[in-house]
């Protein structure tokens, strides 16, 4: 079987930014507080895929309030992360946050610079293991039924790319 899969190209699974951008929005608003300074609501990611980097980049509107601020004040979160397949519940994950920045509108520079310091904490609370796809069960059933599992996921300008490989024996 290992010979018959080189002679043939490995089956994939493609998933299109518009999917993932809708069951994406379904997992926001989110409040992320940090407690005694501020609360910050994030809305729905606008997602990028960065093929280059086989990342997928999110900016999220937020909105802050609390006690360290005068008022409340708009901006704009941005992280990009890598993706795993995760078997237990055959979903792909974001993983390997890496916090871009935190901006708010007409907020003074010590109250920036603290925001951006819980910037990469927030990043992993909030979206770790964020669920970005689920495969249903008519996504498997062809390569399941040839001994094949989810492995690989590339990003591409079309979306995300599922391989599949042979399960172990």
């Amino acid at each position: 079987l290992a010979a018959l899969q080189g002679a043939q190209a490995q089956p994939s699974h493609t998933v299109s930014l518009k999917h993932l951008q809708q069951e994406v929005a379904q997992r926001f608003p989110v409040r992320y507080p940090v407690p005694g300074l501020v609360d910050l609501d994030l809305q729905a990611p606008q997602l990028r895929l960065l093929p280059a980097q086989n990342r997928v980049n999110a900016k999220m509107a937020v909105e802050a309030t609390g006690p360290a601020l005068r008022r409340s004040h708009s901006g704009t979160f941005d992280v990009n992360f890598a993706l795993r397949y995760e078997p237990s519940d055959q979903t792909i994950r974001a993983y390997r946050l890496n916090f871009l920045n935190l901006r708010l509108s007409d907020l003074q520079p010590q109250a920036s610079e603290l925001l951006n310091a819980y910037g990469p904490a927030m990043a992993n609370q909030v979206l770790k293991e964020v669920v970005l796809h689920q495969l249903r069960p008519q996504d498997l059933a062809i390569t399941d039924s040839l001994g094949m599992q989810p492995d690989s996921i590339t990003v591409t300008d079309k979306g995300l790319v599922i391989g599949f490989v042979l399960k172990p024996l």
